[in-house]
């Protein structure tokens, strides 16, 4: 899922805090606990590893090493058990002093499930994934369906989160023996399209609540996919959101993978037309409504604080401290705060006047 406001700050927070922290030696260890591992086997492999670094040949980097194992290994004790979202557990000397030892050791649950398992000793903690959750993203729904089965998921920046596993009932091409070809094909076909309509009722309950959803995804091999988009009996609020329909060679995992890649000139032209649409909807009320719109910095902030905007528009080229306190500040008040990017002309427009615009829930005097 994609990550509120909140959960962005507290993660950019807690990368900030450990981006700068540099190690003299490969002594800072980073530690990533997948989703529903055991985190019994992960103290284990730690307690392995503390004896392993006394083969380090400096003293002080490997008394550094041993001592941060052992810090992290009574802090993941302090857990019960492993948090649904996994774990990702740093831990290393931040002294700046030369010589001396500051033992620290940070955790955290991240926002969205860590996937992979990850033990590291280095210069600076590993961070790159946390970095990646933080990235603002958009949510797609992604289906994948042949006539033996269906995969729904949701794409949420760069992440495939699977939601439904389902299979059909549909016959292979050999008939039993005794049946016409006719009757046989009757049969597949129905079944076929019994299976059509129980995926469309897997997309409407996975996808219709869900309003962050930007638009829906659709693949398989052959006639499938459109055969599901026609005779599935889809309700027209799902049909409206999709987006793309693509030629697949596969399908479970391998299948979703190859519906993301083969959609990443649909995404990028989705994002950049989001965009465009905000940005043309602030000149047009400009043009017509100058009352609903405010530009430049103090007047957004001001109009901001009287609690009368709709949707801040911000240049992706100001700093992520600034953005981030405006995102703070738009909380308040129930305000949007959407970051323009400068591939359009209109992106580009916002950044020549100053790079902070708002449009307003209802004219205001200026």
């Amino acid at each position: 899922m994609a990550i509120d406001k909140k959960q962005r700050r507290e993660l950019l927070k807690f990368i900030k805090k450990l981006d700068h922290v540099r190690g003299r030696h490969t002594e800072l260890v980073s530690v990533y606990v997948p989703a529903g591992y055991e985190l019994v086997k992960i103290i284990q492999h730690l307690a392995q590893e503390q004896g392993t670094a006394s083969n380090i040949k400096d003293s002080t980097t490997r008394k550094n090493v041993q001592d941060s194992l052992e810090r992290m290994i009574q802090h993941l004790r302090l857990y019960k058990k492993n948090p649904e979202h996994g774990l990702a557990v740093f831990a290393g000397n931040i002294s700046e002093r030369e010589g001396a030892q500051d033992i620290g050791v940070w955790s955290l649950e991240p926002p969205e499930p860590v996937s992979f398992r990850l033990y590291r000793c280095d210069k600076a903690f590993v961070l790159d994934s946390l970095k990646e959750m933080v990235e603002r993203k958009e949510t797609y729904g992604l289906v994948v369906v042949d006539r033996r089965d269906a995969r729904i998921a949701l794409l949420s920046g760069k992440t495939i989160i699977n939601l439904t596993k389902t299979s059909s009932n549909v016959p292979g091409k050999m008939r039993a023996g005794g049946q016409s070809a006719q009757r046989f094909e009757r049969l597949r076909e129905g079944a076929a399209k019994e299976f059509y309509k129980k995926v469309a009722e897997y997309m409407k309950n996975d996808f219709l609540h869900r309003k962050e959803i930007k638009g829906i995804l659709v693949g398989g091999p052959g006639m499938t996919k459109n055969e599901l988009l026609e005779k599935g009996d889809l309700t027209n609020e799902v049909k409206k959101k999709v987006i793309a329909i693509k030629d697949l060679s596969y399908t479970g995992d391998f299948g979703l993978q190859e519906l993301v890649d083969k959609c990443q000139d649909v995404l990028a032209k989705e994002e950049i037309g989001q965009e465009k649409d905000l940005m043309m909807k602030f000149f047009d009320l400009l043009s017509t409504k100058p009352k609903m719109v405010a530009y430049g910095r103090e007047q957004v902030l001001e109009k901001l604080g009287l609690g009368v905007v709709d949707t801040v528009l911000l240049c992706e080229l100001l700093d992520d401290e600034v953005i981030e306190s405006f995102e703070e500040k738009a909380e308040e008040f129930g305000s949007k705060v959407e970051v323009i990017s400068i591939e359009t002309r209109e992106g580009v427009q916002l950044r020549e006047m100053g790079k902070y615009a708002a449009i307003l829930r209802y004219e205001v005097e200026h």
